[in-house]
């Protein structure tokens, strides 16, 4: 499972106060607990800071490949705060993201077009979201073409179906897990991936259906995740569904994790 790490978001009252104060020694923190808690990618936001994203994200593309060593996810829609971002970066980043919207196509097309950088490339366009995964798809479908045409390899292709909240329609789950399993079976090489918590918005025991929800889409092929990865059990059940789901080879990382505690509070 590909993991990114989604705490260094300035959306998040701690981080926002960290970024704002330039406080080098919470970021980086922030940074080392998730990467050592097995994140591949660390996800850095800076966009409340509308005026300053573009000089905030490159300091924290800056911070945590210091702390870490780590890749980041470069989370903007802004083209000119992702290209400062990318021009810091060392080695290969993930660019979140890129979508059918016109607007926000051409302007993040030419910052990764024959590159190696990875990209999150979200089921959406200029009608809005996509409900049902035909919907789904043909948004999918018209992103893979474009992005393989400007030498974007598949492999560094991460689509995005998009969770919405099963409390405001019931087939939102349903929907969503018919569109992981779509795209992985249609687009050979491709790489499905979410952040999965809105899926439980407005629900109580959120923990409980983002967990349950993240065993279900595993089970599907969905092989990424934008997630916290301090929450222990999240990660357990990530582990044990891979496991269950053929996709340890002779159970080494189950057992791995289980070694190191991994698997149990």
């Amino acid at each position: 499972m590909f993991i990114v790490g989604e705490l260094i978001n300035a959306s998040r009252k701690p981080i926002r106060a960290a970024i704002d104060a330039q406080d080098v020694a919470v970021i980086k923190k922030v940074a080392v607990d998730q990467f050592e808690a097995g994140a591949n990618y660390i996800d850095v936001n800076a966009g409340v800071f509308v005026h300053k994203e573009v000089e905030y994200l490159t300091w924290l593309v800056e911070v945590v490949q210091e702390a870490t060593g780590a890749p980041c996810c470069i989370d903007s829609p802004d083209p000119k705060a992702i290209e400062k971002a990318l021009s810091a970066h060392r080695g290969v980043a993930m660019i979140n993201s890129i979508s059918l919207e016109k607007e926000r196509y051409e302007g993040i097309l030419p910052l990764i077009a024959g590159t190696e950088h990875k990209i999150v490339a979200l089921c959406m366009s200029d009608k809005g979201m996509p409900e049902s995964s035909d919907a789904r798809l043909a948004v999918a479908d018209k992103l893979i073409n474009g992005l393989v045409q400007n030498n974007i390899p598949l492999d560094n292709i991460y689509v995005d179906p998009l969770v919405q909240p099963v409390s405001t329609k019931d087939a939102f789950g349903i929907e969503f897990l018919e569109a992981v399993e779509r795209i992985m079976t249609t687009y050979k090489g491709v790489h499905t991936m979410c952040g999965l918590s809105n899926i439980s918005y407005g629900l109580p025991v959120r923990k409980l259906l983002n967990q349950s929800f993240a065993v279900m889409a595993i089970d599907r092929g969905l092989d990424g995740l934008i997630i916290n990865p301090l929450d222990r059990q999240m990660m357990a059940n990530i582990i044990a569904a891979e496991t269950i789901a053929g996709r340890d080879s002779y159970c080494a990382n189950y057992l791995s994790a289980y070694r190191g505690g991994k698997l149990e509070d």
